[in-house]
């Protein structure tokens, strides 16, 4: 009889395979009802089915939804650094991804993912959904949120506990991770993330060494006096200018603080803003302790040429017709939004920022942008120094000195070459005698052509003074011709006779 039994019996390996079967089959039909039921219809039905869940099982429900108000919610990015370093051999799906070849796979989470993670004695469930909303200038439409489900005996705890423990994990883990740098996607409204990796830092800089000194210092005071700014009421920012002529390592030098302060950099194209109201989204969306950068500011907006061309209109001259706009073209932020987006209201929401501005020309910006509070300190980068040189021979040849030294720079203070020139010259090739004769033989030729160029340069001058004096002379005359009464053409006479 037992023997009878015991064929009907399966083998342990034909129950798991069976398990594994019946997992795959329900899991797929999962994806696929969740393929063929309509959003709007899974939106009215989930809510159903986690009261349901509330009421008729010992569980309790967090859902942690990606915004807080009008910014990120801090709890559900830093569960999404968490979360995959606790995936495990019973975690169903997981993202997988790489930003460069040969690089160790980011693991994420997918829509639908679900991770069980244990602490302190709790079980604790974690599933990510989506949800469609209505499409609107703060967000796109649509929204990702976690559920996170525990025993209700420990919801305190994981309040207390648990969620402070996410935060302080995640934030280890993207310290591990390195720097970030962030642009702002218009369309889905939200940041896209990559690596930053930039190897500038003040000790590669083609600086001189008394500015470079200079703004270390300035930086490290800056996030050394969170009290100084809390007693004097005012917001934990500190803006930077940034000015001089291509090529004369602005980039370089925000790379420089990013890997000075450890801080992520939010690149903003204030081209693509298509209104004032954009900013604030963009603005409560980064994070503390991160650089805003603005790039070209004198090429984001037209308000300070607008505003220059207002000024030097006559009180008389006819309005030139406005430009018609392209179809589907927004207005553009204005420069009324650029200066509360700096230095308005929303400008409190978030600590510890520094704000970068860059421009080849300073002249061309408005002064509302140039005053103290919005642009704190103004570093211009100029053209390539002797000591600047000799940082640039050490970076990119490895040497301190060499018998060329003097002759390159004596060539580099008779004429304006920025880093970069100097830079690719030296580049050219990697023994260093080669390099240095090549960078002074384009420095001596450099200097032909200035020289070339400056006598052509004073033959227009005074050919143009003359065409001056003949101006004014003609004026002169018609004066006297009308308070005289004598004829126009017997005053030259006289002139030109004596």
């Amino acid at each position: 009889m037992m023997e009878n039994m015991s064929m009907f019996i399966p083998s342990a390996s034909t129950l798991l395979s069976a398990c594994a079967t019946a997992s795959a089959f329900f899991l797929l039909v999962d994806r696929i009802f969740d393929q063929i039921i309509p959003q709007w219809l899974k939106d009215y039905i989930n809510p159903i089915i986690w009261e349901l869940q509330s009421r008729f099982c010992s569980d309790f429900i967090f859902e942690v939804e990606d915004e807080w108000g009008v910014s990120d919610n801090e709890i559900f990015r830093a569960a999404m650094t968490y979360l995959p370093t606790r995936s495990g051999p019973t975690t169903p799906s997981l993202l997988v991804g790489s930003e460069k070849k040969c690089e160790q796979p980011g693991l994420g989470i997918p829509i639908g993912g679900q991770i069980v993670d244990e602490f302190q004695g709790m079980h604790l469930t974690w599933r990510l959904y989506s949800r469609r909303t209505r499409e609107t200038i703060w967000n796109s439409n649509e929204r990702r949120f976690f559920i996170l489900s525990c025993k209700k005996s420990c919801r305190q705890k994981v309040l207390d506990n648990y969620l402070p423990h996410v935060i302080r994990t995640s934030q280890s883990i993207l310290n591990k991770q390195g720097l970030r740098i962030y642009t702002y996607d218009q369309e889905y409204a939200y940041w896209r993330m990559t690596a930053f990796r930039h190897p500038s830092t003040f000790e590669t800089l083609a600086m001189d060494p008394e500015k470079k000194q200079f703004i270390m210092e300035d930086l490290d005071l800056f996030t050394s006096r969170k009290g100084f700014f809390d007693t004097t009421g005012k917001t934990w920012k500190r803006g930077y200018l940034l000015y001089g002529p291509p090529g004369t390592g602005k980039s370089s030098l925000v790379a420089a603080i990013a890997n000075h302060l450890l801080y992520n950099v939010y690149d903003i194209q204030l081209s693509t803003v298509k209104s004032d109201s954009v900013p604030r989204q963009i603005l409560t969306s980064t994070t503390n302790r991160s650089i805003l950068l603005f790039e070209d500011i004198d090429c984001s907006t037209k308000v300070s040429h607008d505003r220059v061309k207002k000024k030097g209109k006559k009180a008389n001259e006819r309005p030139e017709p406005p430009e018609k706009p392209e179809k589907n073209d927004a207005p553009g932020i204005t420069l009324s939004g650029l200066l509360n987006f700096i230095d308005g209201i929303w400008s409190s929401c978030g600590e510890e920022r520094i704000i970068i501005f860059t421009t080849n020309y300073k002249e061309k910006l408005d002064p509302a942008l140039l005053r103290p509070g919005r642009m704190d300190v103004h570093i211009h980068m100029g053209y390539c120094t002797p000591a600047g040189f000799r940082v640039l021979a050490g970076t990119h040849l490895g040497i301190k000195d060499h018998i060329i030294f003097g002759k390159i720079e004596a060539l580099i203070q008779a004429v304006e070459v920025s880093p970069a020139e100097v830079a690719q010259q030296l580049m050219t090739s990697n023994k260093a005698e080669v390099a240095l004769e090549g960078l002074a033989e384009f420095l001596s030729t450099k200097k032909s052509e200035i020289k070339r160029a400056e006598p052509k340069k004073d033959k227009e001058g005074s050919l143009d003074d003359k065409q001056s004096r003949e101006k004014h002379r003609d004026k002169y005359m018609n004066l006297i011709s009308r308070v005289f009464c004598v004829p126009n053409r017997e005053c030259h006479q006289v002139l030109d006779h004596e």
